[in-house]
């Protein structure tokens, strides 16, 4: 290998294998995030010059960008943050993952029991992204199997409950870190994405007026309301994402990269009665030409002014919102994205930079805290959430190398 960060990282592979699959065993769930927290903490401290417990009390609950989609409880699910401090006044690099996991799929087989096989390894969080936690400290550890010493300090942002809106990043935001990059380590295939969507969550509930099938003038049928709103939300939808056209190219090239998903719709009693209540759960992606307060405004506004005057009536139709997320952009030409993509081309990957249609954390660092953040990671996507979830143990390798090279220029 002509990199020597390669040829180091190679020397890692069997560490690589053990950590991730003594993580996937931690069944961290929202809400059971705290034994692969301490787990870390005591792994990080082979690796970092300071690691710490950083608490999330109930008084996250009061913070205005708290997410709330499951009602948790805290006291036991602290984030981990870990620091290699640098000589001194080199450009410094924030990492940010989670450890927290969606539930099994339907059919996941073991789903906390990593299997090996032919060089990747499958189980729940393999790629979103214990594997990307896995990167973050062989990073760590490559620094010091290759005696780098960098001018920058590199701290490590290890967090909770991301899969239900970033509650445990919002505590990181606030604790005060602040840096001249960060890197979200997600799955994304290598493609380096500094555009991310942002989302709104919604729940919403019509009422409608139950009675007999028999007495049709009599009666209002919540769902039929709600599948009204759907088609309100679905035209809302429509019309912001043509208003966004040609202000993001690098959004601009997928034909929907803001998606709105109804995922649950309940209804009825029965067969035979008009709904008296119908509730409706989804979510709706926003581009930068919107914040995520003028979307939650205009969604609801969009119900009240599309002439149903039952839908126009309060009593009739309520909405909360609940993961919130702004989208955050940096400029594809941006010096921390070339030197990036420079890394990663020098690790044999293409170093491709798109937009993220998904969202994540990354804008509170970028948009709350001013730091240039990008989305990057081994391991992709389409796999993740799904009883195929898995990651080439190759690639956190080729991941930690790549952040080690742009480390070895940018930090200096």
């Amino acid at each position: 290998m002509s990199n020597p960060h390669l040829e180091a990282a190679s020397h890692l592979y069997d560490d690589a294998v053990a950590l991730l699959s003594e993580l996937i065993a931690f069944e961290s769930t929202v809400g059971n995030e705290g034994p692969a927290m301490r787990y870390m903490h005591e792994r990080m401290s082979e690796v970092a010059d300071e690691v710490e417990f950083v608490e999330v009390t109930e008084a996250i609950k009061d913070d205005p960008d708290y997410s709330y989609p499951v009602v948790t409880q805290y006291g036991d699910r602290p984030n981990v943050r870990a620091v290699r401090k640098g000589t001194g006044g080199g450009k410094s690099l924030l990492l940010n993952t989670h450890l927290d996991v969606v539930p099994p799929s339907s059919g996941h087989v073991d789903p906390f029991t990593a299997r090996l096989e032919d060089g990747i390894i499958h189980g729940r969080g393999a790629c979103d992204a214990k594997g990307q936690a896995t990167t973050v400290w062989l990073l760590f550890k490559l620094l010091d199997e290759l005696d780098i010493q960098l001018a920058g300090d590199l701290i490590a942002h290890l967090v909770i409950e991301e899969e239900i809106g970033g509650n445990g990043s919002v505590a990181m935001a606030r604790y005060g870190d602040t840096a001249d990059a960060c890197v979200v380590l997600e799955p994304t295939d290598f493609v380096l994405l500094p555009q991310v969507r942002g989302a709104v969550w919604f729940d919403a509930t019509v009422y409608g007026q139950a009675g007999h099938s028999g007495m049709p003038g009599g009666t209002v049928s919540a769902l039929l309301k709600a599948i009204d709103v759907v088609r309100i939300f679905t035209e809302y939808h429509d019309r912001i994402l043509a208003e966004s056209r040609g202000k993001y190219p690098l959004f601009d090239q997928f034909e929907n990269p803001m998606p709105l998903t109804v995922g649950r719709l309940e209804a009825g009693d029965w067969p035979a009665q008009a709904p008296q209540r119908a509730n409706l759960k989804g979510v709706l992606g926003l581009l930068p030409d919107r914040t995520k307060e003028q979307v939650m405004a205009e969604m609801e506004a969009a119900v009240r002014d599309s002439g149903d005057p039952w839908l126009a009536d309060p009593k009739n139709f309520e909405i909360e919102f609940t993961y919130r997320h702004d989208a955050n952009v940096i400029a594809p030409d941006h010096p921390v994205v070339l030197a990036l993509q420079d890394a990663a081309q020098a690790v044999g990957k293409a170093g491709d930079v798109s937009a993220m249609t998904a969202s994540c954390d990354a804008w509170l660092y970028n948009n709350q805290l001013e730091i240039p953040t990008v989305v990057f990671g081994p391991g992709t996507l389409g796999v993740a959430h799904s009883d195929r979830e898995q990651i080439p143990v190759q690639e956190m390798l080729d991941a930690a190398a790549a952040l080690v090279t742009f480390m070895d220029g940018f930090c200096r």
